[in-house]
Parts: C-alpha cells; sequence; structure tokens
C-alpha cells in the first residue's frame, strides 16, 4: 500500500491540530476529509469564527464536515460515504463508538503527553504546573474510555526549568507533527498490522480541562507551587491575582512570569503579603518571595513589573471577600 492510496479523515480544531495536519498534506498522504468544530460567534461584532484546522483546510481545499452532534445520522452517513481506510485525531472532542470503529484500519489519536500520564484536555499545562521536567507525545488506537488505548509509539522532551506552556506547547506541537507521520508510515510497512503496547498499570495521572477557578493564584503554597502555576498557565489562558490600589479599588492581574527572590526583604510577611521594592514587586509565599517580572493588569497590554508600577500604585493583594 502506498500512502497516496490510504485515504484520510482527519479530526481536530485547533493550531496544534494543524501542523500535523499539514504535514500529511506535505508528504502527499490522501486526506479525503476534515471533521472539526462548527464555527462560533465571537467578539462585540458577532463575527463567525472558524477553526484553526477549517481555515487550512479550506486554503487548501478539502472538504470540511462540521457536525453540532457526532451522533447525527446524517454526519455518520455522509463519513461511511467516504469511506476511508483510517481515522486520525488531534485534540478534538470525545469520539462516540460509531465513528472511531468505521475505518478499516482503526482510528489513531495523537495526545500531547507521555501517556498514561496526563490524560484529560489540559496535558501540557497540567505536566507544567506539577513541575514536571519531562513530557513528550504519544500516539495510540481509540477505545471505549478517553485516553486509555494501546499504544504505537512515543517520543519524549525534556520541559526547561524556566519555560512555559506556550513554549513546551509549541515543540510538542512540531514533534507530535512528526510522530503523525511516522505512525501512518507504520501503518502502511506493517498493512495495517502495527505493533503495539497496551498502557501501564498504575501511572495515570490526571490533566483535566482548566477553568478560570485553577487560574488564581494561593499565596498560601510554596514558591516553588506558585512559580510553577504562573508557568504552566502562561500564555494562555493566564494565572492571575487581585491588586488593590490605595484607595482600595481592586483589578484582577494576570501573571506571565516570575521568580523566587530571597534577596528581597520579607522579614515577618505573610502569605499574601504585597512587597515592594523601588521597581520590584513580589508577594510572600509559604516559605519565600516570588518576584512578579511580566504581567498584565485587567484592561491593559502585557507588560513588564518596572513600566507597570511606573503608573499603577498598589497597596496591597485583594482576599477573597475584597474582590
Amino acid at each position: 500500500m502506498k500512502k497516496e492510496d490510504l485515504k484520510i479523515v482527519f479530526l481536530g480544531t485547533p493550531e496544534f491540530a494543524v501542523e500535523s495536519l499539514a504535514a500529511l498534506v506535505d508528504n502527499g498522504c490522501n486526506v479525503a476529509a476534515v471533521v472539526t468544530m462548527p464555527d462560533k460567534i465571537a467578539g462585540r461584532g458577532h463575527k463567525l469564527l472558524q477553526s484553526d484546522v477549517k481555515r487550512y483546510a479550506v486554503e487548501k481545499g478539502i472538504p470540511v464536515l462540521q457536525p453540532a452532534n457526532l451522533k447525527d445520522k446524517a454526519f455518520l452517513n455522509e463519513l461511511r460515504l467516504i469511506n476511508a481506510d483510517l481515522f486520525v485525531v488531534i485534540a478534538f472532542r470525545m469520539l462516540p463508538e460509531a465513528v472511531w470503529q468505521m475505518p478499516r484500519l482503526g482510528t489513531f489519536n495523537l495526545h500531547a503527553s507521555l501517556l498514561p500520564r496526563y490524560r484529560g484536555a489540559a496535558p501540557i499545562n497540567r505536566a507544567v504546573m506539577n513541575g514536571e521536567q519531562v513530557t513528550g507525545v504519544t500516539t495510540f488506537f481509540l477505545k471505549h474510555e478517553i485516553d486509555t488505548g494501546d499504544i504505537i509509539a512515543q517520543k519524549q522532551i525534556e520541559i526547561g526549568p524556566d519555560e512555559d506552556a506556550g513554549s513546551v506547547h509549541d515543540r510538542l506541537m512540531r514533534l507530535g507533527s512528526e510522530m503523525v507521520s511516522e505512525t501512518i508510515q507504520s501503518i502502511i510497512d506493517s498493512d495495517g498490522k502495527v505493533q503495539t503496547v497496551p498502557q501501564p498499570e498504575g501511572e495515570f495521572v490526571p490533566a483535566p480541562k482548566i477553568f478560570t477557578e485553577d487560574c488564581e493564584i494561593d499565596w498560601h503554597k510554596t514558591c516553588e507551587h506558585v512559580r510553577n502555576h504562573v508557568r504552566g498557565l502562561a500564555p494562555y489562558p493566564a494565572a492571575f491575582t487581585t491588586i488593590a490600589n490605595e484607595t482600595g479599588n481592586t483589578l484582577k492581574l494576570k501573571i506571565f512570569k516570575g521568580r523566587r527572590a530571597d534577596d528581597m526583604l520579607s522579614a515577618g510577611a505573610r502569605p499574601g503579603e504585597l512587597l515592594l521594592e523601588r521597581k520590584r514587586m513580589a508577594v510572600m509565599c509559604a516559605d519565600a518571595p516570588y518576584e512578579i517580572t511580566e504581567l498584565q493588569l485587567q484592561g491593559k497590554k502585557r507588560m513588564s513589573t518596572e513600566a507597570f508600577l511606573l503608573g499603577y500604585h498598589p497597596a496591597k493583594i485583594a482576599t477573597r471577600d475584597e474582590q
């Protein structure tokens, strides 16, 4: 079997998936259709926003399916008529069995972690938030329980000590696109009988979706915990705290970068206490001050702390009952 004879349906939505889709197209694979999320109405102008995958597919002339309901009979019939050999899934919704069992060679998924670690919707964020030093990508065949199928291949990378989730995302996106192409070649070379390995038991770490409440910084944690929390949520959706000025007005403050600052005066300071020293700003954690170096005040652009302190005079970190 040649790669141009293998008919593929690609299912994905965000930028992370586009890199792999582009690699398949550039390598001459036969991508017969793309399945992605329906367009969304967003912004003040109520414009229709297309997914990154859809924009790329339209540009390349690939047919696009956008079902609101993946169990819809009309969608399933349309998908079945494509008569694809293989489905490739990257950063998409949970698929019903009627979809993933359809192609004769099965459905494989690219996941941005070293499964079984970090099963779930936010594996990159959660790995960095937890201070992991290593992560990677996995391809595996889908089965009933999410992110539990037999592993086809894995590749790992080291996470730099000051690296944030955005940087890790971009590196895994590129690594993942290489592995998707390699996985498809393995399926072709084995005539659909590629060797797989069951996921080991007992190493499962959850990676649930990030919600707003997950982003608020708990200054009663250690400085290293706070530092990893900030790294794991940067640049999006971003960790935050609430700050008050001298008149008591409170605003949300997103934090993108910072560091432990043992050189700042903090004797007697309690967790959550604001520390100001010349052009520097830190907040006391459970064990040490965390100096904020890049931030974004509500309604403003991202900036250095030095620039922020030129125009804003913070008085304290606001507690929940003051927000």
